[in-house]
């Protein structure tokens, strides 16, 4: 077109006037007529038409090339779409929270990304998530049914399934596969998160209800072992000498001990600080017949409170293992270690201050008695031939102190009898001590239980020391006939212990000590209310006593 319109009007010009100067002249004043009517008639629009005709199709080759850009623009257009809801799905997958908000996320952002009628996905474990209506058990023939397993870290995580009114085009095929790729590694990663939570709970649940500090260890080190798929597990606690001991171990044959040496790898792990990998040598060490090991410190404020040691045969057993994670675990063990230790501290603390209370009333009481008896069988051994009758008051005498201390010591071992707790439980607790007291001091006893008592370990204890105390100090002072102990739960769980004996001024006793087990009402008062419960004792002179206790369910 820019040839036509430079060059072709003089080169139309220069031919007409070529034609008019030289062809025409040649055919004479009798041929001229003829020629014009030749060239202008026939040549002229013969090579108009060509002319156009060219013109023409250059047009179409345009018009064509047109189409083809508009063809190519739809396609990138659609790619571009494509593209960007494939970039939605991603940063959809990375911001999800848990599995059931990356499934959620997958399974729409799939679908809108392939443009499929519906789509279906479920995860190994059972749970599935569906878009746009649920899928037929069979598919029907208008239906072409795409199936991708999803992967995650080379095994399989679970399964989509993509319907599409049509056969899906190849690149359709190719996208659905790469988006599979991807939603199967965000499965895995949000499978590992809630394996971490879970693992953190249980952690958790090991520091709450676990006093024992063996069977603490146990279960803290088989939750990080099972988490890495390690074989062998130890722990280590420095004393209160600063020495580092072994305290519990499990080798790769099962074989559990409670003590042992400390092997090097472990001291290099307390030196350090920081989570180490040992050399087959110092794994074989720790762990005969290992040939890997991980060591991380357990440390506090104060500083390093001890080290686990997780081992295994396989040489490369933990180049994969989650190390943060696992020194999150160790946290968590240092804070279950050091409320173990206070319990076990509280523990002697209230030994020792229960032998203390012993011996004190042995000695203000039982020690006393039976030296007052002692001087009325003196006195009886001496007025027995001079004066019979005094002998025998004074023997009578003796006898009834004597008898009324036997009752004494018999409560006393009574009350410090131990109590399984952990082995019985609170409810089943309960009732064998209540049935024992009323047997053991001959008063009748009922219990009643009514809804769900659920209380954490340390509120058991409480619960029950304070249905201890109270019944003891009801066969050391009340003189009662018949005691009714109500146990209930809901929001709180409330006990309540009434009898029928003598009662007492509670303005003029608030401090008193029990035989049984050294708690005062204001000390009985004070370990509920610190527990965020409420102690009250309800009495008067002649009118019985009643105490009630609560504290709020677990």
């Amino acid at each position: 077109m820019r040839f036509a319109r430079n060059f072709l009007p003089a080169l139309i010009v220069l031919v007409v006037v070529l034609y008019e100067t030289v062809v025409v002249p040649r055919f004479g004043p009798q041929g001229e007529l003829p020629a014009h009517l030749a060239f202008y008639g026939l040549l002229g629009p013969l090579v108009t038409f060509f002319t156009i005709e060219w013109i023409a199709e250059g047009m179409r080759a345009r018009e064509e090339a047109e189409r083809a850009l508009r063809h190519l623009y739809g396609e990138l257009s659609a790619s571009h779409e494509q593209l960007e809801a494939v970039q939605n799905l991603l940063r959809a997958l990375a911001d999800a929270e848990d599995l059931e908000a990356v499934m959620d996320v997958a399974v729409n952002g799939a679908r809108g990304a392939t443009g499929a009628t519906a789509a279906r996905l479920s995860v190994v474990g059972g749970l599935e998530r569906r878009a746009h209506g649920a899928l037929l058990p069979a598919v029907p023939a208008t239906l072409h049914a795409l199936e991708l397993p999803l992967l995650g870290g080379g095994a399989p995580v679970g399964h989509m399934t993509l319907q599409f009114g049509a056969a899906p085009e190849a690149d359709t095929v190719a996208l659905a596969q790469a988006l599979a790729a991807e939603i199967g590694t965000a499965l895995e990663s949000a499978q590992n998160r809630t394996r971490d939570l879970v693992t953190l709970y249980q952690v958790d649940q090991s520091i709450r209800a676990e006093r024992n500090m063996s069977r603490l260890l146990e279960r803290l080190t088989g939750t990080m072992a099972e988490r890495v798929g390690a074989a062998a597990r130890a722990a280590y606690l420095r004393d209160e000498d600063g020495v580092l001991r072994l305290v519990w171990a499990r080798d790769l044959m099962g074989r559990t001990s409670l003590g042992g040496a400390v092997s090097a790898f472990a001291r290099r792990v307390a030196e350090v600080g920081q989570p180490l990998t040992a050399s087959p040598d110092e794994a074989g060490a720790t762990f005969t017949g290992a040939q890997s090991a991980l060591g991380l410190p357990m440390r506090s404020e104060e500083g390093l409170v001890g080290v686990i040691v997780l081992g295994d045969a396989r040489a490369d057993a933990f180049e994969d293992a989650r190390i943060p994670l696992l020194a999150l675990l160790a946290s968590q063990a240092t804070l279950a270690v050091r409320n173990a230790r206070a319990y076990l501290y509280s523990e002697e603390l209230a030994i020792g201050e229960e032998r203390t209370r012993i011996a004190r009333e042995i000695h203000d009481g039982v020690a006393q008695s039976l030296a007052f008896c002692a001087i009325k069988l003196d006195v009886a051994e001496r007025q027995i031939a001079q004066n019979p009758e005094r002998a025998q008051e004074e023997v009578r005498t003796a006898r009834t102190i004597l008898r009324e201390q036997i009752r004494e010591v018999r409560r006393s071992i009574f009350a410090l009898r131990p109590i399984d707790l952990e082995r019985f439980g609170l409810l089943e607790t309960v009732r064998r001590y209540v049935q024992d007291f009323g047997e053991q001091h001959g008063v009748r006893t009922h219990l009643e239980v009514r809804g769900e008592v659920n209380l954490a370990p340390g509120d058991e204890a409480v619960m029950f020391r304070i249905l201890q105390e109270s019944l003891n100090n009801v066969a050391k002072h009340a003189r009662a006939r018949e005691v009714r102990v109500d146990l209930a739960g809901g929001g709180v769980v409330r006990l309540t212990v009434v009898d029928d004996g003598a009662g007492f001024d509670p303005a003029a006793l608030t401090g008193r000590v029990s035989s049984a087990g050294g708690l005062g009402l204001t000390q009985m008062r004070e370990r509920v209310e610190s527990r965020g419960g409420g102690y009250s004792v309800t009495s008067a002179p002649g009118a019985g006593t009643r105490v009630v206790a609560e504290l709020p369910q677990a």
